[in-house]
């Protein structure tokens, strides 16, 4: 499965003044990490970001965004991020700010 360089590119660009970051891939496409923690990626049609099981709620109230499901499960906490939302400024900026708070409140790995 392959993710779209661009989209990583501006996600990338996004975190760039984030202290302790880091991409590894994975679920076949690239997630950035905290200190361990992940707290958004790129995957072939989009991206995901791990918003906590708090935020999901809000989350899900957002255009764009929808229940992350790998393999037909929910997973918790994680959220589906369509290509637009990852392609607009300001919407890409606002998710994003989501997974980094949660990522920000948990231990270092």
């Amino acid at each position: 499965m392959a993710y779209d360089e661009g989209l990583a590119t501006l996600i990338r660009e996004e975190l760039a003044d984030v202290a302790g970051l880091t991409e590894e891939k994975m679920f076949g496409g690239l997630c950035f990490l905290l200190h361990g923690n992940m707290i958004c990626g790129v995957h072939q049609g989009g991206g995901m970001a791990r918003v906590g099981k708090t935020a999901e709620a809000e989350a899900l109230q957002l255009e764009g965004i929808s229940p992350l499901s790998f393999t037909g499960r929910p997973m918790g906490g994680l959220v589906d991020v369509s290509e637009e939302v990852i392609a607009d400024d300001e919407q890409r900026a606002r998710i994003i700010a989501m997974a980094l708070a949660h990522a920000q409140s948990l231990p270092p790995k």
